[in-house]
């Protein structure tokens, strides 16, 4: 990538490690004068040599004596992460020292970075383009692996890489355009409606595509949140401490316990999960129990997903019973109580059914019609963690579009990204309809242009050399 022409500016400072104590600190700057600064706030031995991409030690001291020991790396323009001289300056994790370090830096003449401003540096001397960039901060931000190896592959270029064959075939049709418009006395042929239409409708198809990821991409970059609901006592504080793998909620044999909402954030194959363990739902005319329901009700309407969990082993003691009316009346009060709370789910939106405690009753299947109950639910076991992996790949599957496992790194995450590849992908349908009816070229281009634009934003703009260096390239107009 060509570095742009930007004019000089003033060498940064920061500390770029997270504040707080830790074993090692790092100030890094970054500028023309970056060893310049360096060489005015650290004393180094007589025979130290500035080699870039490599380490060496220095002294960090005041008017009373040496602060610290420091090792100082040098990154050469433009092999740097900004494109600039940079020095990282790496002390002991005292935040005194961090400080002190950095006020000396100011004071020879570096200024405060602003936020992410070495990463708008590397970006305006053209060292990463804009989705690198965004990349950058979702990588900081990652709170799982898969989070951090997806964000890897868009700081890598994953994005770009699927945007520039879209963009380039974009540039060609704008250029075939203009050469038949502009160069027509040299016998530049106009291209016909089924080259327009030929050409247009992959880039419409591929455009289409990255947008259609954005629902998978999505929540990958946001999470979601599931709320557990069910009657009391049926294993719901259980289900939600096995799948966050720790005893964050309290666990006892006494129904309603849980009296209000618990939130947790853990991931499910590699997906940011927001699990909310609620109070169970039952007709209560005691004040703090109904104003718990409540709270449930509304963590079921603000859920992108719920888990009703029903108690497995109620319904099969009730199916064994003796007295075959007493039978018959538990299991109907039962199926009432749990078709009246599904019929609340089903209408909040997307939700699985979860038969728990089915370790007292036999063998795991994978999915059962729980008798009388008539209920599609998956048999599970938050006591021996029996059938939870099933649930967590359900879970998913009730969530994310079919598929989107498997397109690995190549969907968009960014909201940004999805409404500019909307607008372009709408200005190219325009374009298809302006030529089905014979619109002239001149005013075709206008909706190709602003199609190409909303990419530009993504990518990085297109000049008007590029559009020209492509049509005589393409076209040996002048030979």
């Amino acid at each position: 990538m060509k570095t742009r022409e930007t004019p000089i500016r003033r060498t940064i400072a920061a500390i770029s490690t997270p504040p707080g104590r830790g074993g090692i600190g790092v100030l890094r700057l970054s500028g023309e004068n970056a060893r310049g600064i360096s060489e005015a706030i650290l004393r180094f031995p007589r025979n130290f040599v500035w080699q870039t991409w490599n380490a060496g030690l220095a002294e960090l001291s005041d008017a009373q004596g040496i602060v610290d020991h420091v090792i100082v790396t040098y990154f050469a323009a433009p092999r740097s992460y900004t494109a600039e001289d940079v020095v990282e300056i790496a002390c002991h994790g005292a935040p005194v020292v961090l400080r002190f370090a950095l006020e000396k830096a100011c004071a020879a003449g570096a200024r405060l970075a602003e936020p992410g401003e070495f990463t708008l540096r590397a970006y305006l001397n053209g060292r990463i383009d804009l989705p690198r960039a965004e990349a950058v901060r979702d990588l900081i931000e990652a709170t799982t692996l898969y989070q951090a190896r997806i964000a890897a592959q868009q700081v890598e270029g994953s994005v770009s890489r699927r945007l520039q064959p879209v963009k380039d075939q974009l540039v060609e049709l704008i250029a075939l355009l203009e050469a038949g418009i502009d160069f027509a006395e040299d016998d530049i042929s106009v291209a016909p409606l089924e080259e327009i239409l030929r050409r247009v409708q992959p880039i419409q198809s591929a455009i289409q595509t990255l947008i259609a990821s954005f629902a998978y991409g999505k929540l990958v970059h946001d999470g979601f949140t599931l709320a557990i609901v069910g009657k009391p006592n049926v294993g719901k504080s259980s289900l939600f401490n096995r799948l966050l793998g720790q005893d964050r909620a309290i666990v006892t044999d006494v129904p309603g316990t849980t009296r209000d909402l618990v939130s947790e954030t853990a991931d499910i194959e590699g997906i940011p999960v927001r699990f909310v363990d609620t109070a169970g739902i039952r007709h209560s005319r005691e004040m703090v129990e109904k104003l718990g329901i409540e709270r449930s009700h509304q963590a079921m309407a603000d859920a992108d997903l719920t888990l009703l969990v029903i108690d497995a082993s109620q319904l099969d003691a009730a199916s064994q019973s003796e007295d075959a009316s007493q039978s018959e009346n538990a299991s109907q009060s039962q199926d009432d109580e749990d078709h009246e709370l599904l019929r609340k789910v089903s209408r909040q939106g997307r939700h699985l059914v979860i038969a728990n405690k089915s370790d007292l009753i036999g063998q795991i299947a994978n999915e059962t019609d729980w008798g009388s109950a008539g209920m599609n639910a998956l048999p599970v076991s938050a006591l021996t963690g029996a059938g939870i992996d099933q649930l967590k790949r359900a879970i998913i599957a009730a969530i994310a579009p079919e598929g989107s496992m498997e397109q690995a790194g190549g969907f968009i995450t960014s909201l940004r990204h999805e409404q500019l590849l909307r607008e372009a992908n709408e200005a190219l349908a325009q374009a298809e309809r302006a030529a089905n009816v014979g619109i002239p070229h001149e005013m075709l281009l206008l909706d190709l242009y602003a199609a190409l634009r909303p990419i530009d934003a993504i990518t990085g703009a297109t000049t008007a050399d590029d559009i020209l260096n492509r049509i005589f390239s393409t076209f040996c107009i002048g030979k």
